[in-house]
């Protein structure tokens, strides 16, 4: 019968591949072991500087508004948001059902993204920031880094065209544009949503584009 080989054949992949880990744990261990007090002071030290300049991180992000998920009052504001933090998410909403799921989903990723500051502003109190950047479907998430809006994310069409999506998949979406630090698988694929850059910088005449 060919079943008793098919399981030996299996086993012994299985075996294969836990001595492979068992040898990459010694390996560790033995650099650990070779490792002299200096080194092992010197490898402290870094990683305090480095635990050191995440809390400064944080610390500044959190004076700007990170961690929580919250309006732009007026059009004017807009700027000087996506200008002070290097990664915004901004929803262009109005008061409908539609708009209140995406509230929803953002209000949980704000906290969990706090590298990202998340906000929302009513695309229909702000006609110069709605036609500059061809905000026409609401909701539409505007993807900004470096004060330069990036990528969009258009109503459900690409969250599987229905309200009933889930965080997860808009987290994955997010991770696409690399408008959010993410650990996960999707944050390694190239994005493959590419849509051209616009400026955010304020200009004085509403009818100019700003494109590059």
């Amino acid at each position: 019968m060919e079943h008793p080989k098919v399981q030996e054949i299996l086993e012994k992949q299985v075996l294969s591949v836990v001595k492979a880990v068992e040898d990459k744990i010694d390996d560790e261990i033995a650099a650990l072991d070779r490792l002299d007090d200096d080194d092992l002071e010197a490898l402290r030290e870094r990683r305090l500087q480095q635990m050191k300049k995440m809390a400064e991180k944080r610390s500044r992000w959190i004076a700007l508004g990170h961690g929580d998920y919250s309006e732009i009052p007026a059009e004017k504001e807009f700027f000087s948001v996506v200008k002070a933090s290097e990664r915004v998410v901004c929803h262009f909403y109005r008061e409908n059902w539609p708009c209140k799921v995406m509230d929803k989903h953002l209000s949980i990723l704000a906290k969990q993204h706090i590298e990202t500051r998340f906000v929302k502003i009513n695309a229909e109190k702000s006609p110069f920031l709605a036609e500059k950047l061809k905000i026409i479907v609401l909701p539409t998430l505007a993807l900004i880094k470096n004060a330069k809006v990036d990528d969009y994310v258009v109503g459900f069409d690409e969250l599987g065209a229905t309200d009933e999506f889930s965080t997860e998949e808009l987290e994955e979406r997010l991770a696409k544009a690399q408008v959010i630090i993410f650990e996960g698988e999707s944050s390694l694929k190239p994005s493959k949503f590419n849509t051209k850059t616009r400026s955010v910088r304020q200009s004085t005449n509403p009818d100019s584009s700003d494109s590059e």
